[in-house]
Parts: structure tokens; sequence; C-alpha cells
């Protein structure tokens, strides 16, 4: 990825914590990268899937799920408090949205993950879905979240990276404008070319693609 590029440039960063990327020196030096730029840091917990990068659905119980994500956070968390901050959010990585639109038990595991640690961390939702409706409910301090470089279908979902190629915006520029009519306008451009509103408070930058 590009962290040191990228660091100056973002006021959030979600930090991998070793089960789909990273590992404990990638995570110290990501943490004191965040702190010398005064960026706000978020665990990014994945499935247990470094072959796959996290982005394969792997069938769990919600127990497993609390604890997996228990685990990662509280391994970041550590790293921020030797360095003097504190942890601002939690946002599950890759597969975890399309699983969560499937099975909500997964989704108040995770809520209630967030809320046993501390209960002024922000869980980090996919706006306008099951997911975040069922993260609602379980009172859960949630930041909606919207993609600047990948591609929406009409249902807001994202569209599969499985998909092909258009499933990202590989173009700075238009990732650049999605972003902006995402903050601007509240609205987000589906595959199809329709304009549907959202409601979006973070918008998620992939460190890691080649633009």
């Amino acid at each position: 990825g590009h962290d040191e590029e990228v660091m100056p440039n973002i006021t959030s960063a979600n930090i991998a914590c070793g089960f789909h990327a990273g590992d404990p020196h990638v995570m110290r030096r990501t943490v004191e990268l965040a702190v010398r730029h005064g960026v706000a840091i978020g665990s990014h917990p994945g499935m247990p899937d470094l072959m796959g990068f996290g982005r394969r659905a792997i069938d769990v119980t919600p127990q497993e799920m609390k604890d997996y994500h228990r685990y990662q956070t509280g391994a970041l968390w550590a790293f921020c408090k030797a360095s003097g901050v504190g942890l601002q959010h939690v946002k599950p990585h890759g597969v975890h949205y399309s699983m969560f639109e499937q099975y909500p038990a997964l989704v108040r595991a995770t809520a209630e993950n967030v809320i046993e640690m501390d209960k002024n961390l922000f869980l980090f939702t996919l706006s306008d879905t099951k997911y975040e409706a069922e993260a609602k409910k379980t009172g859960v301090r949630i930041v909606s979240e919207g993609f600047a470089d990948r591609m929406y279908q009409a249902d807001k979902q994202m569209v599969p990276r499985k998909a092909g190629p258009h499933a990202m915006i590989t173009d700075p520029q238009q990732a650049a404008d999605h972003a902006v009519m995402m903050a601007k306008e509240g609205k987000i451009r589906t595959i199809d070319g329709k304009l549907i509103d959202v409601d979006i408070q973070t918008i998620c930058i992939h460190g890691d693609s080649p633009a």
C-alpha cells in the first residue's frame, strides 16, 4: 500500500490487525504514523483468511465472530495505549458487509462486542443497509460509510469484486468526484447510471489501490 503517502490526507485510519493483513510490526508502525499526522485510529478486523485477504465468507457462529473481533481490536488497542492515544472506531473488513446482510446475528455480535469493549467506540456501517438497521437496534454508536472507489448497485450494496473490473473505480478523478458527491449532495451513482440518496458521515479510500 501507500500508507505514508495517504496518511497526511485522511482524518481516520482503518488499521488491519493481522487476520486478513498486517502483523504486529506493521500495526505498531501504522499507529505511530497515524499519531505523527494527528489521524484518528480505528480497528479493521478481518476474517482469519490471509490467503484470501479476508474477502471470502467463512462459516462462523456469532460468538466466534465476537471473539475474532475482540482479539484483533484488543491487540490494536494495546499499540494505541503504548503510543498514548485512544481508539476511535471499529470497521469490519471485506466480506463482513455481505455476510452481515444475510445473517443479522453476526451484526448483533459485532455491535455487542464494540459496546462491551468501550461504549464510546463508533462502529462503521454501510449506509442504508440491513447491516446498519440491525446494528442501530443494539444502541451502538453508528457512523455511516460510503466508498469513493467502489461502484454501487441499486440496493446500495457495493458491486461484488468478482463481477470484474467495473466493481472498482480506478480513475482518481472519478473517485474524487464520487466522494464529493457523497459529502456535498448525499448521493451515489449506481453502476447503471442512476443517482440515489444516501446518508454518509465517512468516506472510505482503499490505501492499496494503485492510484
